[in-house]
């Protein structure tokens, strides 16, 4: 396929999902979801986004638009930090953190603890920059979240910390993350997205971890 048709496929497929999202919305959220889609497309142009992060980014992005949100997509928070979902309301800012469960070929051997490093990072480093912090995937992935951002900071034990710190540090040394950074982390949400139905469901830490728990207990058995 050649970059001209594999950009018009692109368009209309965002297009596509974009209308459907909109349909008997108010002009507020049209607006709002085109200036995400606009951007999306602008940004594949540069080869900075896939169609099924994209997909999944503008879901995210119709549920915190519905809330009175106004949404930004790959937004620059610092030098090295660009972050998938970026919403603002009032003095109010939140941050969404998209995961497919893609596994990189080099980490074919320890993808658990690999992935279980990326989503402590995720949140240690993006939720500083956030009132709000959420992970969201799709309902055929799980999240491996270190039990540790159950409890708030004031909750959690120092020994904790440093086996999180121990495990993103294995990943994740230029620059490393803090215990500070650990200790302070809040993940407030996951959000469950249906592509297909263009919907999010909205769970608490608690009650996802309850849900999927056994299952990465055992999982994670070893880490």
């Amino acid at each position: 396929m050649t970059v001209g048709l594999d950009l018009a496929s692109f368009v209309l497929d965002v297009t596509s999902l974009a209308d459907r999202m909109s349909q008997g919305e108010n002009s507020d959220t049209t607006e709002k979801m085109n200036f995400v889609k606009n951007r999306l497309v602008e940004l594949y142009q540069k080869n900075l986004v896939k169609i099924n992060h994209s997909v999944m980014e503008m879901v995210c992005a119709k549920h915190l638009i519905r809330y009175g949100y106004s949404v930004d997509v790959e937004k620059q928070l610092t030098n090295i930090l660009v972050c998938d979902v970026h919403a603002v309301k009032g003095d109010g800012t939140a941050i969404v953190e998209i995961e497919t469960g893609f596994m990189p070929p080099e980490h074919a051997l320890d993808p658990l603890s690999y992935y279980a490093a990326r989503i402590a990072s995720k949140i240690a480093r993006y939720s500083q920059y956030s009132n709000q912090f959420v992970l969201a995937t799709t309902p055929v992935s799980v999240i491996p979240i270190p039990s540790l951002f159950r409890k708030p900071p004031r909750d959690r034990k120092m020994q904790d910390v440093k086996e999180v710190k121990s495990l993103c540090d294995r990943y994740y040394k230029n620059p490393p993350v803090t215990e500070d950074d650990i200790l302070n982390a809040r993940l407030h949400m996951v959000y469950l997205i249906n592509t297909d139905a263009g919907k999010v469901v909205e769970m608490d830490v608690d009650t996802y971890l309850e849900n999927v728990g056994e299952m990465l207990a055992k999982g994670m058995s070893g880490i």
